[in-house]
């Protein structure tokens, strides 16, 4: 039977190894797939849709709007971010429970060898977080809990405003790219109508070349820019709770908490399923009565009359009256 599970455990740890999203590449291909097949479906003359003045207009003008919006460097992060769109989240159900796990687990060397024993967990150069070893850093700098929390709280969110700036510059290229759109099929109509000579064949042909340039904005907005910044806000809003998790874990070992304490409050921020047991519950034993020790004995001073409390009385039965 416990082959099975063996093999279950195997498939899901080769799962999240992967370092795609399967489901981004999925949901991009059948977007891509359906404005291809209508294309492909509704006409034999595919290079209809091909149209590089529309292309240059709204691409160009895209990029251009952005970088006299935005700085230089926050331009070229939002563009990596296209392909960042179909990387693996890193905050994951087994990084967070992983975090809790070494959470506890330094707690427990607090327990065991005090500050020093942690000192030497940091300085053993085996912590790659920026963020854990932060935290790290500041549980062993003799601050309080409360200037624990307030200091790495700020470095959170310092870094979720920064991280997140990529997905305000891709959602902005997506309000821009519809517009040049625009701009391109006015631009287009504006030429078709100069050249007109009261010759309507070649309406039809002009008035469709000039649309292009809409399709290609829209498409591009609504397919590559604004998925890719809903993705980038969702992981960085993962990563931001994760940050919130591990901030109160470290406040909680610099107030000293058991481990037992602070498993169950960082429990508390979890799923039901992804809650962690690490260190069992031990149920506190029942106090022995007034007098006596643990095995029943009587305490060595107690008074003679609480030595052995007697057992009281059974009631006497009871007698039908005649």
């Amino acid at each position: 039977m416990a082959k099975p599970k063996g093999k279950k455990s195997s498939k899901k740890k080769a799962r999240s190894g992967i370092p795609v999203s399967l489901a981004s590449i999925a949901g991009a291909t059948f977007s891509f797939a359906l404005v291809i097949g209508a294309v492909m479906v509704g006409t034999s003359n595919y290079m209809a849709f091909l149209s590089i003045e529309g292309f240059m207009i709204v691409v160009g003008g895209t990029l251009a709007v952005a970088f006299m919006s935005y700085q230089a460097t926050d331009v070229i992060e939002a563009l990596k971010g296209l392909g960042l769109m179909f990387k693996r989240a890193t905050v994951t159900h087994e990084n967070l429970h992983a975090d809790l796990i070494n959470i506890i687990s330094w707690a427990r060397i607090m327990k065991e060898k005090g500050m020093r024993g942690l000192e030497n967990e940091v300085d053993d150069n085996r912590i790659h977080d920026p963020f854990i070893l932060y935290g790290l850093e500041m549980v062993v700098s003799n601050y309080n809990p409360d200037e624990v929390r307030a200091m790495m709280e700020t470095a959170a969110d310092a870094y979720y405003e920064r991280d997140t700036t990529p997905a305000s510059v891709l959602m902005a290229m997506a309000s821009h790219a519809p517009a040049f759109g625009m701009v391109g099929t006015l631009i287009g109509m504006v030429i078709m109508l100069g050249n007109f000579s009261g010759d309507m064949s070649n309406v039809g042909e002009g008035l469709a070349i000039s649309l292009l340039a809409t399709l290609y904005g829209v498409t591009s907005a609504r397919i590559l820019y604004m998925p890719a910044a809903t993705k980038i806000m969702q992981k960085q809003d993962n990563l931001r709770f994760r940050n919130h998790l591990i901030t109160e874990g470290m406040a909680m070992l610099v107030a000293n908490k058991s481990p037992r304490y602070i498993q169950d409050h960082l429990n508390s921020f979890l799923k039901p399923g992804l809650r962690s047991m690490v260190v069992p519950y031990d149920p506190p034993a029942a106090a022995p009565p007034a007098g006596q020790n643990g095995s029943g004995q009587p305490q060595p001073g107690a008074p003679a009359g609480a030595a052995a409390a007697p057992a009281p009385s059974a009631p006497p039965p009871l007698t039908a009256k005649k």
